[in-house]
């Protein structure tokens, strides 16, 4: 098993706001557009160095989604920012109709997604937002890691012509990738080499993951890993390659079933190459309030239960 090595926690919003303020530096063309949430999307030092690129739309997400789509419309390429619940459900229609169906250039930040909000509860842990973007045509949609694949994503998704929905989250996490990396879009990450059993996993739950595979090689499980950053378009060659190799699959992920991860590689391989697969996801429930550790326990989202469903095969 690879050894990769928690630099420091961060949390992934951080990320984002470095990738944002590194942007406004280098692309005059990146403006940026918060919901009343700049201090909760790491925004602040974007705003201080371009405040004439730095728009507060208020509690508005409806209409921030339509300034960001003219704003795409005039040439430049706007960020907007606010919790994931309101990013996605709550705007809907008009992501579908200003931003998809008019293949705008607008990338929506979407911070505190998943179970991992925390005390917050169930009104604002969005565990449905990779299903709802993911079903819009013209949609990227990435969930990386940890703060240095967020920023690197946050500068790739400027570079690329056309809608990114971000996914970031608001607890402090391990920090375990390189600095330096050069994210690329629609490419899947091999974390580790492994015969017995694939285990693919995505945003928060790709460190689980690892030390998952760690407990299952000391057991003489030999896993392969894939960190899936770009949940579409996904790498569909690495995925079927890896189940090909093993002939087993767990995909484990900070969201419900439906419409998760664990079901478009569900879909893949049913078609390409049919292979038993578990799911380490979230059973068609709402969120509650806690302490996020102790709510991943508690929905079976932590390295033990990635242990115990690639054990059972």
């Amino acid at each position: 098993m690879k050894e990769y090595v928690d630099t420091g926690k961060k949390d992934t919003r951080s990320g984002f706001g470095a990738g944002l303020a590194e942007l406004g530096n280098t692309n005059p063309k990146v403006v940026a557009l918060t919901a009343d949430l700049k201090g909760s999307l790491k925004m602040d030092a974007f705003a201080a160095a371009h405040p004439d690129r730095f728009f507060q739309a208020g509690i508005a997400e409806a209409n921030m989604v339509g300034m960001a789509a003219g704003l795409a419309v005039g040439g430049y390429i706007p960020f907007i920012g606010t919790f994931a619940n309101f990013a996605t459900a709550r705007v809907l229609d008009q992501i579908r109709q200003a931003v998809c169906y008019s293949k705008t250039n607008v990338k929506i930040a979407a911070s505190h997604a998943g179970i991992t909000l925390g005390e917050d509860g169930a009104t604002h842990q969005t565990l449905e937002d990779i299903g709802l973007m993911r079903m819009l045509p013209e949609m990227v949609v990435i969930n990386p890691c940890d703060y240095n694949q967020t920023k690197a994503a946050t500068i790739a998704a400027a570079e690329w012509k056309g809608p990114v929905y971000l996914r970031f989250g608001r607890p402090s996490v391990p920090n375990f990738t390189p600095a330096d990396q050069k994210f690329e879009i629609g490419k899947a990450i091999k974390l580790n080499d492994g015969s017995d059993v694939t285990i693919i996993a995505t945003g928060h739950l790709v460190w689980e993951s690892i030390q998952a595979a760690r407990e299952l090689e000391s057991r003489g499980v030999s896993v392969d890993l894939i960190d899936i950053a770009t949940i579409k378009p996904l790498d569909k060659e690495a995925v079927i390659a890896s189940a090909r190799k093993t002939g087993k699959v767990v995909v484990a992920e900070e969201h419900l079933i439906a419409g998760g991860l664990g079901e478009v590689i569900a879909g893949v391989l049913a078609t390409a190459c049919p292979t038993p697969m578990r799911f380490v996801a979230i059973d068609d429930k709402f969120g509650q309030s806690g302490k996020p550790a102790e709510l991943m326990a508690a929905y079976g989202l932590d390295a033990a239960h990635i242990v115990e469903a690639a054990l059972s095969f």
